[in-house]
């Protein structure tokens, strides 16, 4: 995600901007100004990527592309991805080699966001002429942007796309504690009570929630063979399960369990978390490395929603997804 500091990072001088005069505006906790297009809600930013990608972008048929909503485990599908498709160097090592297999691991030299880059905030909004073509196959991508604003070729070729998505409490504290990170010491943290009247009226990047997680579900139901649905929550309570699922969904089942157990353990949470390219520094759009893992846990939303809030969330949660098919457990 852009924040107030890496805005113009995303808008060049000689990058034509999208005409906002028309769009509803919105500021978005004293960090952002949002705009409403199509029906969701984007940055500045990233509606200049989004229409250039849907300008611009040809799919390949072996593209990957991870989707999700902003704060549903996004940062660990990354790297699990990430590592599923580059194999596993030094799978054949066995203890005495763990160590040297160690020093191979992508993930100690760069934050999964590095890898597993989101399209449309950093390949299309700082040019809308970007070549992708030299990318070497199978590319694989990352995007925010809800199924209904994807580009015409991702829908109609073979590409694959896997979407995560977790409960709406936990996504909105996850949401606050994100985004706080990026506010100056004079501001301090925005009131949890706005965040939560704003986040239940789809006011935020890429919202509104049940919208976008609707839009993938649906499609999901439709093409079993091209959209994989997880959910976090079932995917943090058998993730051998999950895992060994979206690697077959991949085209890249694993051959043992050893292999399935080394990106587990790789990709974990607390893992990447502790991990010293991750403590420090800023992510290529301007947000804290360290921001993009806190607790990770399911259920940390029972610290910061009051009764009244959890209760009008869950009457939110069971109206939008009535009859669809869909669950979110808490």
């Amino acid at each position: 995600m852009e924040t107030k500091n890496s805005l113009e990072h995303h808008q060049p001088s000689d990058s034509p901007k999208p005409s906002l005069d028309q769009e509803p505006s919105r500021r978005f906790w004293d960090i952002l100004d949002l705009h409403k297009w199509e029906g969701f809600w984007y940055s500045t930013g990233h509606l200049e990527g989004t229409k250039d990608l849907q300008a611009h972008h040809e799919s390949r048929d072996d593209d990957i592309v991870l989707a999700s909503s902003i704060k549903t485990g996004t940062t660990w599908l990354k790297a699990l991805c990430f590592c599923i498709m580059q194999g596993q160097k030094g799978a054949d090592k066995g203890k005495d080699g763990e160590k040297e297999e160690e020093e191979d691991d992508p993930l100690l030299k760069n934050h999964p966001t590095f890898y597993v880059q989101t399209i449309e905030s950093k390949n299309y909004a700082k040019n809308s002429t970007v070549d992708l073509s030299a990318m070497p196959s199978p590319r694989l991508f990352h995007t925010h942007i809800p199924y209904s604003a994807l580009p015409e070729s991702m829908k109609k070729s073979n590409c694959k796309i896997v979407y995560i998505t977790r409960n709406a409490n936990d996504t909105l504290v996850s949401m606050w504690h994100f985004f706080n990170t990026v506010r100056t010491p004079e501001q301090g943290p925005y009131p949890f009570d706005k965040a939560f009247e704003s986040f239940c009226d789809g006011v935020h990047p890429y919202g509104p929630f049940f919208d976008h997680v609707l839009e993938y579900w649906e499609e999901s139901l439709k093409k079993p063979e091209k959209i994989l649905f997880l959910r976090y929550e079932e995917m943090k309570r058998d993730p051998k399960e999950e895992v060994k699922k979206l690697a077959s969904f991949l085209g890249r089942p694993f051959a043992n369990d050893e292999e399935l157990e080394k990106v587990l353990w790789r990709c974990s949470l607390d893992r990447l978390k502790n991990l010293e390219v991750n403590k420090n520094g800023l992510t290529s759009v301007g947000m804290p490395r360290s921001s993009f893992f806190r607790l990770g846990v399911v259920g940390d939303w029972k610290n910061n929603l009051s009764n009244e809030m959890q209760e009008k969330l869950d009457q939110m949660t069971k109206m939008k997804l009535e009859n669809t098919g869909l669950e979110l457990e808490k």
